[in-house]
C-alpha cells in the first residue's frame, strides 16, 4: 500500500501509480463501509476545499460537497462567472491566493484547449493540492468511481474482463472527450481488455491513445479500436457507452451537430445489450440523453449500475481528499 499522498495533485489519471490508485480504492471501500455503519470519519476536520466551477454540475458538485462534509470539513462552491475570475483574475493568482485561503483546490473546466492548461497553471502556483473535477482531457474522479463500481460487480481481479468504451448518439451538444479518455488510460492498469468503438469522426486525442496503448502493453491487456458498435458489444463484461464530441474533426458547432446526426443508430438498446454477456453491466456517468443515447429499458434495467456508480463518486473523491489534503 502506497500511503504517502499528502500534498499531491490529481489532474491526470496517470498522476497516481497503479499502487497509489489501489490505496485510494482501499480507503474508498472503507469509507463506504463506515458510512453504511453510520461511523463518523472526520479525517479533514476544519479543512476547507475550494470548488471552482467553469462548467455546470449536478453529481460533481453534490458528491464533492457531501464527501467533504462527511470528512468533517467544508466545501466552498465558487462559480467563475459570479466572481472576479470573469474580469481578470489569472490562473496564477487563483493558485497563489486560493492556495493560501484553502486546504485544497478542486476545479471543473472543460473548455476545449483551455481547461487542462488552466488546472496545471493553478497547480504550479498553489501550495495545496489541486484536484481535477473534470477538464477537456481527463475526468479522473469519475473513473475512480467507475473502477470501484466494476470491482463491486466483477470482483477485484479484473484480468481478462472485457470493457467496451463506446461512442453513443446524443443530440444535445458536443460533450467532452474526458470520460472515454480517462477510461482507456486507467482500465488496462487493472487487467481489463479495452475495446474502443466510435465512428471515424469521433477519434480521441492521439497522445492519449498512445498512452493507453502503452498501458495495455505494460500490463499485458488487450486494446482494440473498431467502428462497429454491434461487433464491439459481443461478449463484453462491461458496457460503457456515452456520447462525446467530434472535436478532433471540427470545432464548428453546426458542423459537429451535422456529423453527430449521421449516427443516430448508435444507441444502447435492449437488442445490443443482449450481444454482451448475460451478466454484463451497463455504465454511464450521467446525465444521459434518454431514449436517444440509451433506452430507458437499459438505463433502468437489471444490468444498469448507474446509480451505484454515481454514489461511488462520494467515496472515491472523499478517499483522495482524505489522502491528499
Amino acid at each position: 500500500m502506497q500511503t504517502y499522498l499528502h500534498g499531491r495533485d490529481l489532474i491526470g489519471d496517470l498522476d497516481f501509480s497503479k499502487e497509489e490508485v489501489e490505496t485510494v480504492l482501499e480507503v474508498a471501500f472503507d469509507l463506504k463501509r463506515k458510512r453504511a455503519l453510520r461511523e463518523l470519519t472526520p479525517y479533514l476536520r476544519d479543512k476547507v476545499l475550494a470548488m471552482l466551477f467553469f462548467y455546470s454540475s449536478t453529481r460533481t458538485r453534490g458528491s464533492f460537497e457531501a464527501g467533504m462534509a462527511r470528512l468533517g470539513g467544508h466545501a466552498a462552491f465558487i462559480e467563475s462567472t459570479t466572481t472576479q475570475i470573469a474580469h481578470g483574475d489569472t490562473a496564477k493568482e487563483i493558485g497563489e491566493i486560493y492556495g493560501r485561503y484553502f486546504d485544497g483546490i478542486s476545479i471543473r473546466h472543460v473548455d476545449w484547449g483551455i481547461g487542462n492548461a488552466y488546472l496545471n497553471e493553478v497547480a504550479k502556483a498553489s501550495r495545496v493540492p489541486v484536484l481535477n473535477m473534470q477538464c477537456e482531457v481527463y475526468h479522473p474522479f469519475q473513473i475512480l468511481a467507475d473502477l470501484m463500481t466494476i470491482m463491486e460487480n466483477k470482483g477485484r481481479d479484473l484480468r481478462r474482463k472485457k470493457i467496451v468504451v463506446s461512442w453513443a448518439y446524443a443530440s444535445s451538444y458536443q460533450k467532452p472527450l474526458s470520460v472515454p479518455q480517462s477510461l482507456i488510460l486507467q482500465m488496462p492498469r487493472f487487467g481489463m481488455d479495452v475495446v474502443l468503438a466510435h465512428p471515424p469522426e469521433f477519434k480521441l486525442m492521439p497522445e492519449i491513445m498512445d498512452q493507453a496503448r502503452e498501458q495495455a502493453r505494460k500490463f499485458g491487456t488487450g486494446f482494440e479500436v473498431m467502428d462497429d458498435m454491434d461487433a464491439a458489444f459481443k461478449g463484453a463484461d462491461v458496457i460503457y457507452a456515452k456520447s462525446w464530441g467530434a472535436m478532433l474533426t471540427t470545432n464548428d458547432k453546426e458542423e459537429g451537430k451535422r456529423i453527430i446526426d449521421k449516427y443516430e443508430s448508435w444507441i444502447t438498446d435492449e437488442r445490443r445489450m443482449k450481444l454482451a454477456k448475460e451478466d454484463a453491466i451497463y455504465m454511464h456517468p450521467l446525465p444521459a440523453d434518454r431514449n436517444i443515447e440509451v433506452t430507458d429499458g437499459v438505463l433502468e434495467g437489471p444490468n444498469s449500475v448507474v446509480y451505484d456508480e454515481a454514489e461511488n463518486r462520494i467515496h472515491a473523491q472523499a478517499a483522495v481528499m482524505a489522502l491528499t489534503m
